[in-house]
């Protein structure tokens, strides 16, 4: 089994998407130092965007310029979207990756917990989102389910989010974004040439 990433390639991306809603331009990397330039227009976005990147261990370059004149739900999705498509490319064949894994985060008096597995079959488990304040940074707290949603379509992966317990929104809102983090560190670390699955291929 081989643990050193000096032998692999570093695993890239860009991407670039234009809509009626959002202009966003995206450069991620897997292999990373856990480098962050973030600029979406939405603070709380690029917190949450910088708090991933860190634990994940990703460099992430993403600048996006939305119709926020009505809202944060378009800038939000779509930054999901192409951050779902930055990794699906980047992560390329998955031959040697873990695969599966979980992180579990306290954030003072809030705990989450994530649990991914880039399967190849998008699914979104969203739980205990009734902890959340309706309103989080002036949006409706129903954007970080949307942001996450978008974020495991596009990304063709499997994510279990679950806010345990916990008084301050900002706080567990900086649990999950870390533990999605951590969870995605850890899966997409490559240990081999082998595509981990009984199966021989993931979809």
């Amino acid at each position: 089994m081989n643990t050193d990433i000096s032998a692999y390639s570093p695993r890239m991306a860009e991407i670039s998407r234009s809509t009626g809603e959002t202009r966003i331009s995206l450069a991620l990397c897997l292999d990373g130092e856990s480098r962050a330039a973030i600029a979406t227009g939405f603070g709380m976005l690029d917190h949450m965007l910088a708090l991933l990147t860190f634990w994940a261990g990703f460099d992430l370059s993403l600048r996006c310029e939305g119709d926020l004149h009505i809202d944060t739900h378009h800038t939000v999705e779509d930054v999901g979207i192409c951050l779902g498509q930055a990794m699906l490319q980047a992560l390329g064949d998955r031959k040697g990756i873990v695969r599966a894994a979980w992180a579990r985060v306290p954030m003072d008096e809030a705990l989450a917990e994530v649990a991914v597995d880039l399967s190849g079959r998008p699914w979104l488990e969203w739980r205990g989102d009734e902890l959340l304040p309706p309103v989080i940074a002036r949006e409706e707290r129903d954007i970080w389910r949307e942001f996450y949603k978008a974020f495991t379509s596009a990304g063709r992966f499997n994510a279990h989010i679950e806010f345990r317990y916990g008084k301050n929104g900002h706080h567990l809102l900086e649990s999950a974004a870390k533990g999605m983090g951590m969870a995605l560190r850890d899966a997409v670390w490559r240990t081999g040439s082998v595509v981990p699955s009984t199966k021989g291929s993931l979809d």
